[in-house]
């Protein structure tokens, strides 16, 4: 058996309290010999042990029972998504199983606990197989107030047996305004919320997911565009005219590990999804941010941009500079945020976006609300959300200001 954590101090918080469990009885009848990382029985031929996230470690162990503990830290950049990938397939192999326990995540991570409960609403809705998935979870209503009187009634249901968890002092923890309440309501009411700087939460994405959309050849579309070099992702979105159906046209990210070192995004293959895209279907308009990428951009605007209905404001008909008008950026931010909360756009579920989207974080200017990275050198990448800015800006403008545009049918006429 294992206990299962991404940093040694989780599992020790875990293992320390097996020799409380263990009677006098146990212990002789078994031969039980408890340490601090590892128990063992009848000789060293059953363990207990705590591991951490050395998922190569872990390959090919023969587990029984494996507790993975606290999934809502199990994330990309410390290999918990790994680490739960290889105790999986251990388990698989040896027909055991595995029990995952934490508390509430913080949407966008695509935590280990996210992607679990995902997994499960996905079964219940009955949009995938039923594996024998089981997930259990008290969570308070999300109209629940941090009052004092609403505490004391609710927080008794939420901790259940829990009964050390005493409701006075986390309600003093609860009203201590130096915590913010979304960690006060992820952390004791295991609600799934957003931090209070983002853009968006689960809850106004989410709805807007259409599985059934599907995008065929000709259809009318708009694009939006935003290009980085190394570290930063580089997306190319899409919006359908018609229902502002959201999808991926194209989204390339810096691998994590070995293979993120000297990386750089692969133009030519950025270069392609555009002329791609244009022969698909039929561009209405593209924005396109030109940093880093204006000699593409002046390109894809020679090539294509006589035959837009709608036309970026800049020096050509693609380019739109983020850099020079924080007005219109943020004017932009603004319209894309009022479509979302009236349920005005639909996407697929695509988690890429998803989580570009769930990760944007509000900017305010002397404009209004603008958007951003959660700090400069952050991990968490916005770029999806830019460029579904822009796609839907040339949405915006299309329905305002575009001009009809008329097919070429490769025929001429001469008097």
């Amino acid at each position: 058996m294992q206990i299962a954590a991404v940093s040694r101090d989780q599992t020790r918080n875990t293992m320390t309290l097996m020799p409380s469990l263990m009677s006098d009885k146990l212990i002789e009848t078994y031969g039980i010999k408890a340490g601090a990382e590892l128990i063992r029985a009848n000789g060293g031929r059953q363990r207990l042990e705590a591991v951490t996230s050395s998922f190569r470690a872990l390959e090919g162990g023969r587990v029984t029972f494996t507790v993975l503990n606290e999934t809502h830290h199990w994330v990309t950049g410390n290999s918990g998504d790994r680490m739960y990938e290889t105790i999986d397939g251990n388990a698989t192999k040896k027909d055991s199983r595995y029990l995952a326990i934490t508390n509430a995540y913080l949407p966008g991570e695509d935590s280990v606990a996210e992607k679990m409960r995902e997994a499960y609403e996905k079964i219940v809705e009955g949009r995938a197989a039923d594996i024998g998935f089981m997930y259990d979870s008290i969570e308070a209503h999300p109209a629940t107030p941090l009052t004092p009187e609403a505490i004391r009634i609710v927080l008794p249901k939420i901790r259940g047996d829990a009964v050390w968890l005493r409701v006075e002092t986390i309600l003093q923890s609860i009203l201590d305004t130096t915590i913010a309440p979304s960690r006060s309501r992820r952390m004791w009411l295991n609600q799934i919320v957003a931090s209070e700087d983002a853009l968006f939460g689960p809850a106004e994405w989410d709805v807007l997911r259409n599985e059934g959309l599907e995008l065929k050849p000709g259809d009318e579309i708009v694009m939006g565009f935003d290009g980085g070099l190394r570290d930063d992702a580089t997306a190319l979105i899409g919006l359908r005219v018609s229902d502002s159906y959201a999808f991926v046209l194209g989204l390339w990210e810096k691998p994590d590990g070995p293979q993120g070192k000297d990386w750089e995004v692969p133009r030519e293959q950025v270069d392609s999804a555009v002329h791609d895209a244009f022969r698909v279907f039929s561009v209405q308009g593209m924005y396109a941010d030109v940093a880093l990428w204006e000699s593409y951009i002046s390109e894809w605007s020679a090539t294509y941009g006589e035959g837009l209905a709608v036309k970026a404001p800049g020096k050509d008909a693609i380019g739109w500079d983020m850099r020079t008008s924080l007005k219109a950026s943020t004017l932009a931010n603004e319209r894309l945020m009022r479509s979302i909360f009236d349920r005005k756009v639909r996407h697929d579920g695509d988690r890429k976006l998803r989580r570009h989207v769930l990760n944007a974080r509000r900017r305010t200017n002397n404009y209004g609300v603008s958007f951003g990275k959660e700090s400069r050198e952050s991990p968490k990448k916005v770029d999806a959300y830019a460029a579904l800015m822009l796609a839907h800006e040339a949405l915006v403008d299309l329905r305002a200001r575009g001009k009809q545009v008329r097919k070429r049918t490769g025929r001429g006429f001469f008097l």
